[in-house]
């Protein structure tokens, strides 16, 4: 069929839609080197037809001759594209080019991309000279050695949120060394506090930095580029006339462009949501005047942008520059491994508790996470993990390699475990209902838990129960009169997920 398409359109056959038929065929590895080798190097016809009438020919033809990645294409394409004058074919031109050696023109590319900034387009033209756009910055970042901009912003206090466990925001509210704290519905914010005293905290699940901007309104996206682009990157122009700076600039060493993304939370629709946030990045892009670059991949920040009830956004930022060393040890996971945020909410709600040198058993103990966040809660004597599943023992043992401690683990079932002293905390994530166990399955391991747990803690030991399925706690407490509760923090309102204190209180011992 190559060579049939080739011929119509070499005797000018529905020369469209041969070359779309032929583009079509391309895609397969087999038929490029086919073409290849029809045309052995002459490729004098498509390349006539980049001057052609239609659009939708030279279109064609130009993404054909990128197939053939021929580097004495190059100024021909690039001769073709400068000249092309309707807007929608000229990215195409670009993604022929872009299949090529292009580094000679990388230069005369980025010229072209500062004066699509700078131009004005109407309406009708933006969704085009957006895309000529969006290509062109790809092909110059490829070529450009763009270091990642380092963070060190550490010493800076600024105005933080933290995003918390909803019901436990107070948690870590306590842990925050200063600056002034509201409560909000999703988490902590502080203002004027420095990052490097933030940071360690283990229980927010991310950090944000608020934009002081007025709410933002989804169907103004040249109005949201205006405003956003500013505040999450100051010029150097305002840096010498002493304004506030955005997180960005302040924070980081290395030059422009930053990259970054957009992320809409609320109630817009999956199918409107793509478009818009297309919308604002190109606004923010244009605004930035390219100090700020949309990203898919490799992004070094995310605009998140958090609708209120009025259906107005709330604008804030998420930096991915800053390391993440908190839970940097744990590599090794299984499907059913507890977050390590909740693992440290855990242990810090469970505090009070915590006995510093305590021997401590874990019966599911899964990867390590809990044990290693209790330890580092209040300092842990000795400490034993249990579980029955080998897997999830090699990965615990490598995890706690990597977070420097010590930590005995025995590949067994619990309930055939046997140890010559007892512990004075059994702290643990107890298993939840799954596809290959219901609730009478967890209901009975519940039951048999309970009933050998205490023979494994000394007088007054305490248990610490990260639990999915509470009602089965209470059921179990209730036929157990032998352990009390001292204290639960409920951690999710729906489905009652929360952390057990229990102490044995076996007066037999």
């Amino acid at each position: 069929m190559i060579k049939e398409y080739y011929q119509n359109i070499e005797n000018s056959v529905q020369t469209r839609a041969n070359l779309i038929a032929l583009r079509r065929e391309l895609k397969d590895e087999k038929n490029r080197r086919a073409l290849a080798s029809l045309l052995g190097g002459d490729f004098t016809l498509l390349s006539s037809l980049l001057q052609d009438e239609d659009p939708k020919v030279r279109k064609n033809a130009a993404l054909i001759l990128g197939e053939m990645e021929s580097e004495d294409l190059l100024p021909v394409l690039f001769d073709a594209y400068k000249k092309e004058d309707t807007l929608y074919v000229r990215a195409d031109y670009l993604k022929a080019i872009s299949r090529l050696e292009y580094r000679p023109v990388v230069d005369a590319l980025k010229k072209r991309l500062d004066q699509l900034r700078k131009m004005e387009v109407s309406v009708e033209e933006q969704k085009h000279v957006s895309e000529e756009m969006r290509v062109l910055q790809a092909m110059v970042m490829k070529y450009e050695k763009r270091q990642p901009h380092r963070f060190t912003g550490y010493s800076a206090k600024k105005d933080m949120i933290l995003v918390t466990n909803r019901c436990q925001r107070e948690a870590t509210a306590r842990q925050l060394p200063g600056g002034r704290i509201t409560m909000l519905a999703g988490g902590v914010r502080v203002k004027g506090a420095a990052v490097e005293d933030v940071l360690p905290i283990r229980t927010y699940s991310e950090l944000l930095f608020p934009l002081e901007l007025s709410s933002l309104a989804l169907d103004q996206p040249a109005k949201n580029g205006r405003e956003l682009a500013p505040a999450v990157l100051s010029l150097a122009r305002e840096l010498h006339q002493g304004q506030k700076l955005s997180p960005a600039r302040e924070l980081h060493q290395g030059q422009e462009p930053f990259l970054f993304r957009i992320e809409l939370k609320g109630r817009i629709s999956p199918e409107k949501k793509g478009a818009c946030i297309r919308r604002i990045a190109e606004a923010i892009e244009r605004a930035s005047d390219g100090g700020l670059v949309n990203s898919v991949t490799e992004y070094e920040l995310e605009i998140r942008l958090l609708e209120r009830k009025d259906g107005t956004y709330v604008p804030m930022v998420k930096l991915f520059t800053i390391p993440q060393k908190r839970f940097s040890y744990r590599k090794q996971f299984i499907a059913s491994s507890i977050a390590p945020v909740n693992a440290a909410l855990t242990a810090e709600l469970a505090r009070p508790y915590l006995k510093e040198g305590a021997q401590i058993l874990d019966p599911f103990c899964g990867v390590g996470t809990m044990l290693i966040e209790r330890h580092r809660a209040v300092r842990a004597g000795t400490m034993y993990g249990i579980d029955i599943y080998g897997e999830a023992i090699d990965k615990a043992r490598d995890n706690t390699v990597r977070a420097g401690e010590q930590i005995y683990y025995i590949n067994k079932d619990f309930f055939e475990f046997e140890h010559t002293y007892l512990f004075d905390e059994i702290i643990t994530d107890m298993p939840q209902v799954t596809a290959g166990k219901d609730r009478e399955q967890i209901r009975q391991l519940y039951r048999k838990f309970f009933q050998k747990a205490g023979g494994h803690l000394k007088r007054d030991g305490v248990m610490i129960l990260y639990a999915s399925e509470p009602g089965l706690v209470s059921d179990m407490l209730g036929a157990h009169p032998e352990y009390k509760l001292t204290a639960r923090f409920t951690l999710n309102e729906k489905n009652g997920t929360g952390v057990f204190i229990i102490h044995w209180r076996d007066t037999g011992k």
